[in-house]
């Protein structure tokens, strides 16, 4: 706040690129501008221009917040490369021009705070060279945070990779959980990415404060596990749910979502996305547009390209090089037309769930898409695909009870037939009655923290 002493409160942001980590770090910024009049800069390297989402992001900016992008290289890292293990080489190779930005900020003000992303700790040297307090920003659940505060400790104590251990894992506050459903970087001990994960979550108590994207409502047992005052523990704030409630131009632009659904009777349809990021197989593309169709439910489906080898390969940015419609079993759109609308690479998701029509979410557990969907009621069909997403779905699957989980198959595949029961029973089964009066309940106690 502005003070006869001086003007508001600057702080300095670093946040990895990923669309998923971008859009609640830019709401938190919008979020202390406009309730607290606090003034931020976003530094955030990358190895190449700005995609079409983020420059979109970038333009909803108010005048307080803005921006600079330093450039990066690197054409020496293997395609196969982790995503934990690029988000954190952006960090310790950015930190010469890191530095250089925080002290020309310094020249023209004074910065109140120096914010990280999860995977951002190594930023902490620039900051403690300049004396400014450090916190992390936490896009994920509070289920995940406790298992980054006690993973040092879990590394310690289990010699095995964690999918081998037979028992579920305890993990401070939070639902028992089988090793295979931690995080994918967690899956192989040797990997790069488990050495990088290990290594921020030794640095987090030396942040003064977490700031963390849930809220008590939702997961009671994690926060106020992590609440718990304990020595050389960090303070956590859980500020959520914080999410992106697009413009009046993502609907002029997608206008043929949302007259769609105008058209459709209230709480009849599926919405289905994998966010920004996930990609299916072709046959698992295959399998659930057949499951769709013998479902007779209607529904929203926005496509991507199939990919055969990785389930994220989207997630620094959408490619566009062919027509993913193409990849779709044939007579497909002929056969649901009427009551499915398939839309290609994008579609305007807060405008989508906040619609009356639609009554469930198939979802690939993505912690912003869920936050969206609890503050606009709808249950979801829990279809994890990397990070983080299989703890999410057990969380909602077994602790908070607001999704169902379609079985996966021996062959890897969720098939066409399970497909068909999950949309029925969430769409029109006793499951949509159950999961519909939590999630009301959910979506009440998500209004009162946004107030």
């Amino acid at each position: 706040m502005e003070t006869a002493a001086g003007p508001p409160p600057h702080i300095a942001v670093l946040p990895s690129p990923g669309m998923g980590h971008l859009i609640p770090i830019v709401e938190f910024a919008k979020k202390l501008h406009y309730h607290h009049r606090v003034s931020t800069t976003l530094i955030m390297p990358t190895d190449g221009p700005l995609s079409k989402a983020q420059n979109a992001l970038f333009s909803t900016l108010p005048p307080a917040i803005d921006y600079i992008s330093p450039p990066l290289d690197f054409d020496d890292l293997p395609p196969d490369v982790k995503i934990e293990t690029r988000i954190s080489l952006t960090v310790t190779r950015s930190l010469p021009s890191l530095r250089d930005a925080v002290k020309s900020l310094l020249e023209r003000t004074k910065l109140a705070a120096f914010v990280v992303d999860l995977f951002g700790t190594d930023g902490f040297e620039v900051a403690r060279e300049f004396k400014i307090p450090l916190y992390i920003f936490f896009p994920s659940t509070a289920m995940a945070l406790s298992l980054f505060l006690y993973l040092p400790k879990l590394d310690e104590t289990v010699s095995c990779e964690y999918r081998e251990v037979t028992e579920k894992l305890l993990i401070p506050g939070c639902t028992p959980i089988h090793g295979r459903d931690l995080l994918d970087p967690l899956q192989d001990r040797k990997n790069d990415a488990y050495k990088w994960v290990l290594h921020h979550t030794k640095r987090y108590r030396m942040a003064e404060g977490i700031i963390l994207n849930s809220f008590k409502e939702l997961e009671p047992g994690p926060i106020e596990s992590l609440q718990e005052k304990e020595e050389e523990k960090p303070v956590v704030y859980p500020i959520g749910p914080l999410i992106q409630t697009g413009s009046k131009s993502e609907v002029d632009e997608s206008s043929v979502c949302v007259k769609w659904l105008d058209e459709q009777p209230s709480g009849s349809v599926l919405y289905v996305s994998f966010g920004s990021g996930g990609t299916l197989s072709h046959d698992q593309m295959v399998e659930l547009a057949l499951g769709l169709e013998m479902s007779e439910q209607r529904f929203l489906w926005v496509v991507r390209c199939p990919n055969n080898t990785t389930s994220n390969a989207t997630y620094f940015n959408i490619q566009n090089s062919s027509d993913p419609l193409a990849y779709l079993p044939d007579g497909f759109l002929e056969r649901t037309k009427g009551r499915g609308l398939v839309v290609p690479l994008w579609a305007p998701q807060a405008q989508i769930l906040a619609h009356e029509s639609t009554g469930a979410f198939l979802t690939h557990c993505g912690w912003n898409s869920i936050l969206e969907s609890v503050v606009n009621g709808v249950p979801v069909i829990a279809w994890p695909l990397y990070a983080e997403q299989r703890m999410n779905a057990v969380m909602l699957h077994e602790d908070v009870r607001i999704a169902l989980r379609p079985k996966v198959g021996e062959n890897g595949l969720v098939g066409r037939e399970r497909n068909h029961e999950c949309v029925k029973g969430l769409v029109e089964g006793e499951e949509e009655r159950r999961f519909g009066l939590r999630m009301r309940d959910l979506k009440k106690d998500a209004a009162a923290k946004s107030a």
